[in-house]
């Protein structure tokens, strides 16, 4: 039976109240410490589970958490918990509560307990239900479970349990970096390698959250000795970190937002240092650190979306490298501006003639290698079906004819008639919450606004008789009201997890009927940026190329769907080429 102990958070209320209980005294507990909400928007909470809950209020009540602006325990007892299921529940509550948003968390990131097996875990884990359904009834929580964990908030959160590929990768990244910060005149540039689901993004979320905890760690700072990477919280270490600067810069408008709004409510992390390629490159700081989401998408020497940024493109090459030159990259701003980066990459995820060109990935991850600061993330996470979904979808669009993996339950569905796929998005969105419609950018965005322009029509995407928008926001589309009834483009859900993706893949890919191989249309691919002539592109790019940015483009989309991937095709040929696989 569990119950949950409410008690002040003051010495003299935790000493009555465990002279009456012995289970607070010798009984493994998990214990949640709050502050008042009224205080302000985001008051601070603390999660932590020990065996004597009375002498571990007395340390934190003459620790660092007397100063916190704490007032309430509450303290989870359950006649059959152990060490391992508080370890569990405790990492439950700290996860459940960073992405519910509604406190700011104080556990700092020295790694939670994996995802570790251990007896009757099913049944405890059915239990840390009730228990959160109880805190929330307190008003510990705004939203439900579900809700939550369909969040940004959650999902970007810097307390994820990291599976093995990452804590190892973590690992080696601490070692490497800690490595070369010994050195002052040292420069250097890290790479993570992984496909989509690999969690390149969380990695270097969980680093920035660890690295500044490490640089705060003060002696009788609290820190569980279970932590996985407890033993970089030293004095040496914390040293060489204090006043580190770092940034993370993200390319897409969508994703950075998203991100700044985790930070926001991070503890050590500032939504500030959430930055775009521009951003960085104009800052009057200059940085220790740098990470790099997405590092594929930095940008080249091309038009830029307006015409103010164009001009910026051409000042800041000349501030920074005292020239315009063409070849100058957004990657050499971020090397001008500082001594270390960690550049987050998967080359098959380029999708435009100006993201940085094939060879300089293939140089970059060639050079990281050879200086052992290259790290490969193998496990895919995001999709239930695994890796072998992913290598299994990339293999279908270069025209193979891949044998379908198991994909146990998950949901892959082809479909010949867009309304049906419509309708069983919207019946997954009703069940699931985040089940979109994306397409390739074969279609015209003809209802965005123009300045001094009238729409031309009501709806960008005629299908089977069905109508449809694109994305009507930039900015965090996916939580958009209307959003089910709307189609993303691959600007707005790249970097992002959906429940069910209903996949359109347009006209721009099609099967030739006399070759019998998939190619590129290049008059029905819409992008306009996609087509512009740039970098080593400069000269034109052949359709062979172009086909490589739209495989990509649909690899992408035919990725983000965690439990299930629905699919139509619009070209005859096509659809009947790939009904065999996804049907």
């Amino acid at each position: 039976m569990t119950r949950i102990e409410r008690v002040p958070f003051r010495r003299e209320a935790v000493d009555a109240r465990a002279g009456t209980d012995p289970q607070l005294t010798n009984w493994p507990v998990v214990y949640v410490i709050d502050g008042a909400r009224s205080r302000r928007a985001a008051p601070d909470l603390y999660v932590g589970e020990t065996v004597n809950a009375h002498q571990r209020m007395i340390q934190h009540l003459t620790g660092p958490k007397r100063d916190a602006r704490l007032d309430t325990i509450h303290v989870v007892i359950d006649d059959q918990f152990n060490k391992s299921a508080c370890l569990d529940l405790e990492a439950h509550l700290i996860r459940w509560f960073s992405g519910d948003g509604a406190y700011q968390v104080l556990n700092s990131n020295a790694g939670l307990a994996s995802d570790a097996q251990y007896f009757d875990r099913t049944r405890y884990r059915d239990s840390f239900r009730d228990v959160f359904d109880e805190l929330r009834a307190e008003g510990l929580f705004r939203q439900s479970i579900r809700e939550i964990e369909n969040s940004d908030m959650f999902k970007l959160s810097p307390f994820k349990a990291l599976n093995h590929d990452q804590n190892v990768a973590v690992d080696s990244i601490l070692k490497a970096l800690l490595e070369d910060l010994l050195h002052p005149e040292t420069r250097s540039t890290l790479v993570i390698q992984g496909g989509p689901g690999t969690g390149k993004t969380i990695v270097a979320i969980f680093l920035m959250k660890l690295l500044a905890d490490i640089a705060a760690h003060r002696d009788g700072d609290e820190i569980e000795q279970d932590s996985l990477f407890v033993d970089y919280f030293l004095e040496g270490n914390r040293d060489l970190l204090a006043g580190l600067r770092m940034a993370l810069v993200i390319p897409q408008q969508s994703l950075r937002t998203s991100v700044q709004r985790v930070f926001g409510k991070t503890p050590g992390l500032d939504p500030k240092s959430v930055l775009s390629p521009f951003q960085l490159a104009e800052s009057a700081d200059a940085f220790d650190l740098v990470f790099v989401d997405e590092a594929h998408r930095l940008g080249r020497r091309a038009n830029q979306a307006s015409g103010v940024q164009n001009k910026k493109f051409t000042q800041i090459n000349e501030r920074l490298f005292g020239r315009d030159d063409p070849s100058l990259t957004q990657l050499d701003w971020i090397r001008a501006r500082s001594r270390h980066q960690i550049l987050l990459v998967d080359e098959l995820q380029s999708v435009r003639p100006h993201d940085l060109a094939p060879q300089t990935l293939q140089q970059i991850v060639r050079a990281a290698k050879n200086s052992d600061h290259h790290f490969h993330l193998m496990t895919q996470m995001r999709v239930k079906a695994g890796s072998d979904y992913v290598g299994f979808v990339r293999a279908a669009l270069r025209g193979e004819d891949p044998v379908r993996p198991d994909l146990g339950d998950y949901d892959l569905r082809f479909f010949d008639d867009l309304g049906e796929m419509r309708a069983a998005i919207r019946a997954a969105e009703a069940e699931h919450r985040l089940a979109r419609l994306v397409a390739g950018f074969a279609w015209d965005w003809v209802t965005k606004p123009r300045k001094g322009k009238q729409r031309r029509t009501d709806f960008d995407i005629e299908i089977d008789g069905e109508r449809l928008l694109w994305n009507v926001t930039d900015k965090d589309w996916i939580n958009s009201p209307g959003a089910v009834d709307q189609v993303g483009s691959i600007h707005t859900v790249q970097g992002y997890d959906l429940n069910y993706a209903g996949v359109i893949i347009g006209p721009d890919l099609r099967l030739d009927p006399t070759t019998g191989k998939i190619v590129a249309d290049r008059d029905n691919y819409r992008d306009k940026k996609g087509k512009e002539k740039t970098g080593s592109f400069a000269g034109g790019f052949t359709d062979e190329q172009l086909l490589a940015f739209i495989r990509n483009i649909y690899g992408v989309l035919l990725t983000r769907g965690i439990r299930g991937t629905f699919v139509y095709v619009c070209d005859p040929g096509l659809r009947e080429r790939l009904r065999p696989l996804f049907a």
